[in-house]
């Protein structure tokens, strides 16, 4: 699975910032790790996403766009009492969203878009708009809100594929739908996103705008062959004093036409190619920000996965399942020697997404409760041989988070390939997190022992 890149707009997170005080990050991966949210929440904009502080700023105190009584005191200055603005009312709003005040923080957002908002105001406003939409369950406003972001404001839809706070929107068919819109690219949504994957495909097979380039310049060069062939043609048929030789001019002309049906039948297989591999990248970026539970806890990405482990996902009912993950036990060893981590996804577990209520991000306490990406074990390991097993199961095995959006991954890639949606089928991804291999039913423990190098091999090496 070809592993894409590009540089990603910075997130919003926890909003406490205010909207002009960040700078934007430098970066060069499409997809942001999961650590890249643990301690704040910010506010999209057109080239970067600006923090929010709701709280007192350089310009004075920020308040709430609700109609406040004017203040009797007479020591009241100008710089303590400030007029709602689009950036205020989006400040409040988030605010009270981080409180519960979701009905609340709609208003705000809505007020922020009738106050003449700039461009990364009315973009903050409805992007954090489409995160309350999704805590809603209210789907097709999220998505309008979103499309209207990503059309008008350019808002970048990696941000929609990695913001924890959408995972129940991404989990939605309004969802699949803006991101085929978004892929094909239009004039209701934008070009940016498609443009983002072209490159993406232009490195993957980089002649291939060069083979339409020669397409269309043979194609231009028969067509006029066949334009000054047509006439000679007629006069060949008419005989006559003078009238070129019928069968050398019907030659000429046959070729022509012959290579223009060529050449264009050669055009219209490689666009077709070139969507499908468009298509394909969409589906590996979206399957790269999955999250996954390690057995210790911890939450990552398969992304962070990559050049340390081979995943190998196993779809299927729970005793389909339950009887593969008991055969791969017996070759555990050599498994884990390959860097082999199975992931279980049981059909029909977890239909409803798991969302936290209570405002953007992780709550402090369940963000200290899980370790952090390259934490150290040695406090969890009470001796070498603990520590080890920790190790070990780290490696071999990882619970799915959000099986929703796993399940939709998977039965997208199913129909790619031309399987019936919902049938037991493996998949087999390299170091670099491109898929090696797939298949109906359950794996051949025993002959991906044989097939797939261990770590330390030479092979796994080209793999990176």
């Amino acid at each position: 699975m070809a592993a894409a890149t590009f540089a990603p707009p910075p997130h919003h997170r926890r909003c406490r910032r205010h909207l002009s005080h960040l700078s934007p990050p430098s970066s060069t991966s499409l997809l942001i790790s999961k650590t890249w949210f643990s301690n704040r929440k910010m506010a999209p904009f057109s080239s970067f996403w600006a923090s929010i502080e709701p709280t007192k700023t350089a310009h004075g105190p920020l308040t709430h766009c609700s109609p406040s009584p004017p203040s009797s005191s007479s020591s009241t200055s100008p710089a303590e009492v400030s007029t709602p603005t689009a950036e205020s009312c989006v400040n409040f709003g988030l605010s009270l969203f981080a409180k519960g005040r979701v009905k609340d923080a709609l208003e705000q957002f809505d007020t922020a878009l009738t106050l003449d908002p700039n461009t990364q105001e009315a973009q903050a406003a409805l992007y954090n708009k489409a995160c309350c939409h999704a805590y809603r369950e209210e789907g097709k406003k999220a998505a309008d809100c979103l499309r209207t972001a990503l059309r008008e404001y350019n808002l970048k839809f990696a941000t929609i594929l990695n913001d924890p706070d959408l995972a129940s929107f991404r989990a939605m068919p309004e969802f699949k739908e803006l991101q085929e819109e978004a892929r094909l690219g239009g004039e209701d949504i934008g070009y940016s996103f498609r443009r983002d994957l072209k490159l993406i495909s232009e490195v993957q097979a980089p002649f291939r705008g060069i083979r339409k380039f020669f397409y269309v310049a043979f194609t231009a060069a028969a067509g006029i062959s066949l334009l000054f062939t047509i006439p000679r043609l007629l006069r060949a048929f008419q005989g006559g004093e003078g009238a070129p030789d019928l069968w050398e001019t019907s030659g000429n002309a046959a070729i022509n036409l012959g290579g223009i049906v060529v050449l264009v039948a050669l055009f219209l297989w490689d666009n077709k190619k070139e969507e499908e591999q468009l298509a394909q990248i969409t589906r590996n970026e979206t399957l790269s920000r999955l999250p996954l539970r390690l057995s210790t806890n911890r939450i990552v990405e398969l992304v962070q996965l990559r050049d340390t482990a081979r995943p190998v996902i196993l779809a299927g009912n729970k005793e389909t399942v339950a009887l593969a993950m008991r055969k791969a036990e017996r070759f555990r060893t050599e498994l884990v020697r390959r860097g082999v981590i199975l992931v279980p996804v049981v059909w029909g577990e977890g239909r409803e997404p798991q969302v936290e209520r209570k405002g953007f991000g992780r709550s402090p306490k369940a963000a200290a409760s899980l370790p952090s990406i390259g934490e150290e074990f040695d406090k969890r390991a009470q001796s070498v041989v603990a520590k080890s097993k920790i190790k070990a199961e780290i490696r071999f095995r990882a619970e799915v988070v959000s099986p929703v959006e796993w399940e939709r991954w998977i039965k997208d890639q199913q129909k790619s390939e031309g399987i019936t949606p919902g049938e037991d089928v493996y998949v087999i991804l390299r170091l670099d997190g491109r898929v090696r291999k797939s298949g109906r039913g359950m794996p051949d423990w025993q002959e991906i022992v044989k097939e797939v190098p261990p770590m330390e091999a030479f092979l796994s090496k080209l793999e990176r």
